[in-house]
């Protein structure tokens, strides 16, 4: 049986130095990020030129702000339909569960947009965008995060797939 420790080291010494030290690199930012075994995202990245990190910080950003931020205390006060839905003897879990749901399926459905880029032969327009990855300067790195949505249920930093939005 494999050492997944003594993998890692046996395909960095395969390295050159530069892929290496961002290997190292990555290897130190997804530990810091909570991801237990980021080998394939690093191996990804540094041999792929995929731009993993980066795609795993905006999803993982958009499951804590726009999807689970509305678990956060207070947050369904904001909006009178869901004080009034309490006040009428809604369960609260119940509501933050339809709500997160709900943002779920918007969060989707703007990546898919997204990740579509502006397909001349259904707008009939020929405008596209993509979404880039950027450097420390804020500047294009040139890689884009393609096929956001096929990857945001599994982001989900519960580590259910998403399985207490279809509750």
């Amino acid at each position: 049986m494999n050492n997944p420790q003594s993998a890692w080291q046996e395909w960095l010494n395969g390295l050159t130095v530069p892929r290496k030290a961002a290997a190292e690199s990555l290897r130190a930012q997804f530990t810091s990020l909570g991801v237990t075994d980021p080998f394939d995202l690093i191996k990804s990245e540094v041999m792929e030129e995929l731009p993993q990190l980066a795609r795993f910080v905006l999803l993982r950003s958009l499951w804590h702000g726009a999807i689970d931020g509305w678990a956060e205390p207070g947050s369904l006060d904001q909006l009178p339909a869901a004080q009034r839905l309490l006040a009428a003897g809604t369960e609260r879990e119940d509501l933050v569960r339809l709500v997160r749901a709900v943002a779920y399926e918007a969060v989707f459905a703007t990546l898919d947009e997204l990740d579509a880029g502006g397909n001349p032969n259904v707008s009939g327009v020929e405008a596209g965008w993509v979404v880039m990855e950027s450097g420390d300067d804020g500047s294009p790195t040139g890689r884009a995060l393609s096929g956001l949505h096929e990857d945001l249920l599994s982001m989900d930093p519960s580590g259910r797939d998403g399985a207490d939005l279809r509750q």
